[in-house]
């Protein structure tokens, strides 16, 4: 075999390292950015924060995240009037980012809704029980049966298998956890300690003083025709009840005045805030788009490294040298990111300006290839950017991916986003007989009366993902 040289050239795509981090940081949430760049501040010390030198910023509470920066004078002036616009509860209280409530408010009043929201179900419990009369041995097991309450206040398990989990010399069977659960759902909140859910209504209704009306009826559906009730089968139960419609209305509205979660305020779970990347405006009868300067990582190339390397280009700050390179890519990569994500924006806005003057209802059809195709940008990079990126208009905060959805043909010729559609059933629903309310066919006929043609299974499909009940669940008395 003959070997031989040979010369070839050819074509292929090569992602530079900044071009690779150029497009994780555009898919990345405002969380996930700001904890990318914590790790770059660390690793890297030519990167470090831009801080404003005349107000210095408010020390973060031990555990924050830093998602927001300090800004200059200037973004400060524009957060302030962003604020104006906001209301403050969307902008407070989770991952550092900073409240616009009053800093000058009296501890006093803001510390106890604090101390009163951390406390578990069972430290509730557990206090009310060291408070009851009991031996040690009845308030150990009360306190056994209160580790094994679920997230709800329910008991799941059996009794027995309770008992059969205790070592055998301490001799308890499923009558001694028998007693101890009466104790337990003596405490409150009322219904706690339930082992279904009849039970834990039961609980709650005879908690009620004696004289409350319609409270022996009441308590006789939720122990013995619950799921006549759940079917909203009244013909049944009025005859069960011997009753006319104003009392089984009566009795209905008492059962769903109930609490079928009594634990719910003690399971822990905070509130998740959202910090919008892009603020919606009506500048000049114009809907505009502005980056929230709060969202914004502020960053720079530390200077004093900056000067070392300018003055000295030997080999022995070659590592330095390739650190200042990755903090100005980082710096102009987050530059880049920001501007993507406002220019998307801006053509979003310009699409759905009828959404921000009229509402749902007058969404318009939209899908990524035409943001794409007028920014001159990738599909791809549009399905980035709109990924876990919000907007705060002035009906509320959206995902940038809201704006986006499927079509129906009208017979006219046009088209209907599918999120107006979902809008006018909500509508059409808010607005029935609750006696007699509408069925998916009967809301398909009136939505074809005003040109819009969507077939029974859609309608369907639509009023489960808005969670709207089927027409038999939703009729009333």
């Amino acid at each position: 075999m003959k070997h031989s040289l040979q010369l070839k050239l050819s074509q292929h795509l090569t992602l530079t390292p900044q071009l690779q981090q150029s497009i994780r940081l555009l898919q990345l949430s405002t969380l996930e950015l700001n904890q990318e760049i914590e790790r770059f501040l660390q690793e890297n010390p030519l990167l470090e924060r831009e801080e404003d030198e005349e107000s210095p910023a408010t020390p973060a509470a031990p555990g924050q995240e830093a998602a927001i920066t300090t800004t200059s004078s200037t973004t400060e002036t524009s957060s302030q009037e962003t604020q104006e616009s906001q209301p403050q509860s969307d902008w407070s209280g989770e991952e550092g980012y900073t409240s616009y409530g009053n800093p000058e408010s009296d501890d006093d009043d803001s510390e106890p809704p604090l101390a009163a929201g951390s406390a578990t179900l069972r430290e509730h419990l557990l206090g009310q029980l060291s408070l009851m009369p009991l031996s040690e041995r009845d308030t150990q097991l009360v306190a056994y049966l209160i580790d094994n309450l679920n997230d709800d206040g329910f008991i799941q398990d059996d009794l027995g298998e309770l008992a059969g989990l205790l070592p055998e010399e301490l001799e308890i069977d499923s009558d001694d956890l028998s007693i101890a659960l009466k104790y337990l759902q003596s405490l409150e909140p009322a219904g706690v300690g339930a082992r279904n859910i009849g039970e834990c209504l039961a609980l709650q209704i005879e908690a009620l003083p004696e004289d409350t009306p319609y409270r022996a009826q009441a308590l006789q559906v939720v122990r013995e025709n619950l799921d006549t009730l759940a079917l909203r089968d009244y013909t049944k139960l009025k005859k069960i009840l011997r009753c006319d419609d104003d009392t089984l209305r009566n009795i209905q509205s008492l059962i769903t005045h109930l609490n079928p979660r009594p634990a719910a305020n003690y399971t822990g779970s905070e509130a998740r805030y959202v910090v919008a990347d892009v603020i919606v405006k009506k500048v000049k009868g114009m809907w505009v788009a502005s980056l929230n300067p709060d969202a914004m990582p502020k960053l720079r190339v530390n200077r004093m490294y900056a000067d070392i390397l300018h003055r000295n280009r030997d080999a022995s700050l070659q590592q330095l040298s390739g650190q200042l390179q990755e903090a100005k890519w980082l710096i102009k990569n987050v530059q880049q990111r920001f501007d993507t994500i406002l220019r998307v924006s801006q053509a979003i806005i310009d699409r759905q300006r009828h959404f921000f003057e009229h509402g749902e209802v007058a969404m318009r059809p939209l899908v990524l290839r035409e943001i794409a195709e007028t920014l001159t940008l990738h599909e791809s990079t549009v399905s980035r950017v709109t990924t876990q990126k919000f907007m705060f208009t002035p009906r509320g905060i959206f995902e940038l991916k809201y704006f986006f959805g499927s079509h129906v043909t009208t017979e006219t010729g046009g088209a209907c986003s599918a999120t107006a559609i979902r809008a006018l059933i909500k509508q059409l629903v808010a607005e029935e007989d609750a006696r007699s309310p509408l069925s998916d066919s009967q809301i398909s006929e009136i939505l074809g009366k005003q040109g819009i043609v969507v077939a029974r299974r859609t309608i369907a499909k639509y009023r489960e993902s808005l969670q709207i009940l089927p027409v038999n669940l939703r009729k009333a008395i």
